[in-house]
């Protein structure tokens, strides 16, 4: 991804779990400049918020931490997306990505928020280090171009 972004954002905020609201909004907003079909802005928006949720509840897991929200919009139709927090890192990045794996069996989780990540958008890379946080980057192309 060597060329100029159109537009971008960065937004911080702390691991509330209201803000993942906030999140959706934010990128509603963002990506909504760009005239996205209603399924585009809505697979967008659950792709987010499942990341923010998955840095609430695994990053910072019964503390506050602050997490990051960097969209960039480029002209032929891609939407970058980028959720970082410093939370508590995740141990085997591969498992945790396996559909239903869950690193809090007893709650009511059903690991399947990286499987949604994957199904609404065209990419998602995941790096972590424990103790350092975790950084979850998102891509879509949207069909209209900007």
């Amino acid at each position: 991804m060597s060329k100029k972004p159109i537009n971008e954002m960065k937004l911080k905020f702390p691991s509330l779990s209201a803000n993942e609201k906030l999140s959706r909004i934010a990128i509603s907003g963002f990506v909504g400049l760009y005239d996205p079909r209603i399924d585009e802005l809505n697979e967008i928006k659950t792709a987010v918020s499942e990341a923010v949720t998955n840095s609430i509840v695994h990053g910072y897991r019964n503390t506050c931490g602050e997490i990051e929200l960097t969209a960039k919009a480029f002209s032929d139709g891609l939407i970058y997306i980028k959720i970082r927090d410093k939370g508590a890192g995740i141990e085997d990045v591969a498992r945790a990505m396996e559909p239903l794996y869950t690193s809090l069996p007893d709650e009511e989780r059903s690991g399947l928020g990286f499987s949604v990540m994957e199904s609404f958008c065209d990419s998602v890379k995941v790096t972590s280090k424990l103790g350092s946080g975790t950084t979850v980057v998102l891509t879509k192309r949207l069909k209209t171009k900007l």
